[in-house]
């Protein structure tokens, strides 16, 4: 077994685990029953809900090689609750294809579409390749993100847990942090053997104590819109509501629309 795989292995044993010990035996439908040491499922009530062996559970939380088909995976995963961008990590680090999954096209080149949307666009606008580094932005987005979009920095995490504009620029910087790690998480699944992906993950690590602490936690998140709110170094506090999209033609990539929220 290849070193690539024998980390994989351990990485979806940790997600399995980190999932099934979050979970509480009420919202797994299971009636709460004497004292516990925890408050997330046991390995044995898991398994029984996704009907495997406790063995089996056992050995994927332990990273070992075991025979891991769509289906138990399936049933894994709709026993542990897992969202939509939990689920496809789930399937990536296992190496199997999600039967439910759609399929989609993929590609390395940007997208015109997205370098067309973002210089149309009023509100502040910019495009993410697949390893979240800016691909487009458009002058409104330039003014709003100037230290990163005119900076040598061109990742997004980098510049967000590596630079301390980044935390006077955004409000609830932990939060917002945290939330963008877990999403990150999900695209990274699905370039687990990329150079580029797996250098930037250890890159960070090394560096931001936060990265390297909450990426331990595996908590994967699809990217959702939302309210974001910064301490501009000249507009001062100003708020956007944020609208993702990725282009049907390269799904790897996004567009990230803010449009002005009103007082």
């Amino acid at each position: 077994m290849t070193e690539d795989r024998i980390s994989e292995r351990r990485l979806l044993g940790a997600f399995v685990r980190a999932q099934r010990e979050r979970l509480t035996p009420e919202e797994a439908g299971l009636p709460r029953t004497g004292r516990r040491r925890t408050s997330g499922l046991r390995r044995e009530e898991a398994a029984q809900l996704s009907g495997v062996s406790t063995t089996w559970l056992t050995w994927i939380e332990q990273g070992r090689p075991v025979s891991m088909s769509a289906p138990a995976l399936a049933r894994l995963a709709a026993a542990l609750r897992l969202g939509a961008a939990q689920r496809a990590y789930l399937f990536n680090l296992a190496g199997r294809r999600d039967p439910d999954a759609p399929e989609t096209a993929r590609t390395s080149e940007p997208p015109a579409e997205i370098a067309a949307a973002v210089a149309a666009l009023p509100t502040p606008a910019y495009g993410l390749d697949p390893s979240w580094s800016r691909c487009a932005w458009n002058a409104a987005a330039g003014r709003l993100f100037a230290a990163w979009l005119a900076g040598p920095e061109p990742n997004l995490l980098r510049y967000i847990f590596l630079t301390e504009d980044a935390r006077r620029l955004i409000c609830d910087w932990e939060d917002r942090a945290r939330r963008v790690l877990a999403e990150f998480r999900a695209d990274y699944s699905r370039r687990l053997h990329d150079p580029a992906m797996k250098a930037l993950v250890a890159d960070l690590r090394d560096r931001s104590p936060e990265f390297a602490r909450w990426w331990d936690g595996h908590a994967v998140l699809a990217r959702e819109g939302g309210l974001r709110r910064f301490d501009h170094p000249e507009d001062g506090l100003v708020a956007f509501r944020q609208h993702t999209f990725s282009p049907a033609s390269s799904p790897d990539h996004k567009l990230v629309l803010l449009t002005p929220e009103t007082p």
